[in-house]
């Protein structure tokens, strides 16, 4: 079973589709390119995991669309959620 999906070829996150465990490492298909990713912390199902370091203040791109910034250095197979990202949607106090 896969243990993740990536959504678009521009995505810098794959979504995790089981919970995953730290250590474990799955394929994943990015743009018909095959690309592995170990994962470096437990992973919840739904929650996502960066393909690619991503800088602090680095886009966080999932659906080609940029859905948050890093709030810190996030490494590749690093779990991305709500500890590492801040949201820029619907976000009045950024006018």
């Amino acid at each position: 079973m896969d243990k993740a999906v990536v959504v678009k070829s521009l995505d810098n996150v794959a979504t995790c589709l089981a919970d995953v465990r730290a250590g474990e490492d799955t394929a994943l298909n990015v743009a018909g390119e095959s690309r592995t990713v170990v994962f470096k912390a437990d992973i919840p199902f739904g929650h996502k995991v960066a393909l690619t370091d991503i800088a602090e203040g680095g886009d966080v791109i999932k659906y080609a669309e940029v859905i948050g910034v890093a709030s810190q250095p996030i490494e590749a197979g690093d779990h991305v959620h709500v500890h590492n990202v801040e949201s820029i949607r619907a976000r009045g106090d950024l006018r």
